[in-house]
């Protein structure tokens, strides 16, 4: 690593929690060369990397699940570049905390003492609209430089404007590998971590913290700092702190879900594109997951219907059948019991045969409405119950198709201006493969057209 490299040990490294501080912040990254997981950001010719070097820092937004090190990294950014950094939430503060930090900024502009101001914003999502629109000139005119970190899809959740005049990098959750090194390291630090006092976890131990973690670095080192502050006796007698001591503990970390942000949107796609794939385990473990993390069973159950309509059709006719049927049970039972009757229907419709002939033929259909407008049915097929109805010839020669031989007459149902129109084509699956043997049975009755 080259000592222009940001990440060079000799780079500004900078303190944060003190000796009373949570295991968490004693043991956040004091330089980036510090910081785990990131490598696509800083390694070499990344854009961080590159930002840092030349001193040209774009505003950014952070976008990443919780404890990954947004905050981290933007502290270490600001005190590498060695400009003012002035942090804020937005769960705690408005325009008026942002009017403030832009006043100063002038004023030191003013005075000739700008070095350019880094702005943190924390949640950055939590501000509306128009909170968001207040950063707007201030990062454009380059007196402030913004930079917020969001663990919500920027694209959902901040204003186009805002957005068009930042950089957004994508941060990933931690591996466990990751995990399990900065376990390590705070059991080994004697300044920031238990070094002083060696406790002694095993490796067995130490794995399930990290996979426990689920790609949080905070949640480790809680969970560590937790499990050697409940076992001190223990560890003054010696002893070697296993999977025993970490279950008794009886800590569990939720799923990573939000039923209001990417994530829903993110778990919904991943099972129904499992079910179109016909993969019943990825089906069924999406599935698990998002009742996991505390969606609506209802609102898989109507996917699920939609499913059934969209990808499945009349390939086979059953599968809407079920998924309804679904839908009742869990309604009636509800959770825990009625989760077995959504996990049926998913493995039902994993395994049906699919066809999308009638989502396409409806789309047709649709375009055909909006594009010809009102046109009207064809007279024969009108209905006549008054006179004057009949003597416009509504209903004259309409042939009535329990009269003829298979229950077929061959005449037009289209207006004339689509009568030669095909919008729904069965596939060659399943059922639709009878229903394909039917039309063309039905269209080869019809008479040849005259010239």
């Amino acid at each position: 690593m080259s000592r222009s490299d940001p990440r060079h040990s000799d780079a500004p490294r900078l303190d944060f929690g003190g000796p009373i501080a949570p295991l968490a912040d004693r043991m956040r990254p004091r330089a980036l060369d510090e910081v785990l997981g990131q490598d696509d950001l800083l390694g070499p010719g990344k854009l961080l990397t590159q930002a840092l070097t030349s001193d040209r820092l774009p505003s950014l937004i952070l976008w990443g699940p919780p404890g990954c090190g947004k905050t981290t990294l933007a502290r270490l950014t600001a005190h590498h570049v060695k400009r003012r950094f002035v942090a804020l939430s937005a769960v705690f503060s408005g325009v008026r905390e942002v009017r403030a930090v832009v006043d100063q900024a002038l004023a030191e502009r003013q005075s000739g003492a700008d070095s350019g101001a880094i702005l943190f914003v924390d949640e950055i999502h939590r501000f509306n609209k128009s909170q968001q629109d207040a950063f707007l000139p201030y990062v454009e005119s380059g007196l402030i430089t913004l930079v917020g970190a969001t663990t919500e899809n920027p694209s959902f959740e901040l204003n186009g404007a805002l957005l068009s005049r930042c950089r957004v990098l994508v941060l990933k959750p931690l591996a466990s590998e990751h995990l399990l090194d900065l376990l390590r390291r705070a059991l080994r630090d004697p300044e920031r971590g238990y070094g002083a006092i060696s406790p002694r976890v095993d490796d067995e131990a130490l794995r399930r913290l990290a996979d426990e973690a689920d790609g949080d670095a905070r949640y480790a080192l809680n969970l560590l700092e937790s499990l050697v502050e409940l076992n001190r006796e223990a560890l003054d007698r010696g002893e070697v702190l296993g999977l025993a001591a970490l279950e008794s503990g009886g800590q569990r970390r939720a799923l990573l879900y939000d039923r209001a942000g990417e994530e829903h949107y993110n778990l919904i796609s991943a099972l129904h594109k499992s079910l179109r794939g016909s993969d019943a385990d990825a089906a069924l473990y999406w599935l698990a997951r998002m009742l996991a993390g505390g969606e609506d069973g209802l609102y898989v159950a109507r996917r699920m219907v939609r499913f059934a309509s969209e990808d499945v059709g009349n390939a086979d006719p059953q599968a809407l059948t079920i998924a309804l049927a679904a839908r009742d049970a869990y309604h009636f039972l509800g959770a825990p019991e009625g989760e077995l009757a959504l996990a049926q229907a998913a493995v039902y419709l994993a395994c049906a045969p699919k066809s999308n002939s009638v989502y396409v033929a409806y789309g047709k259909a649709k375009a055909a409405a909006e594009k010809q407008g009102s046109l009207p049915p064809p007279l024969h097929i009108r209905n006549a119950p008054t006179r004057l109805m009949k003597d416009l010839g509504y209903g004259d020669g309409y042939r009535y198709a329990h009269d003829y031989e298979h229950g077929y007459a061959a005449q037009e149902y289209l207006p004339e201006a689509l009568r030669h129109e095909r919008f729904y084509e069965p596939v060659e699956r399943g059922f639709e493969r009878e229903l394909a043997k039917r039309l063309a049975f039905w269209r080869g009755l019809k008479k040849p057209e005259k010239p």
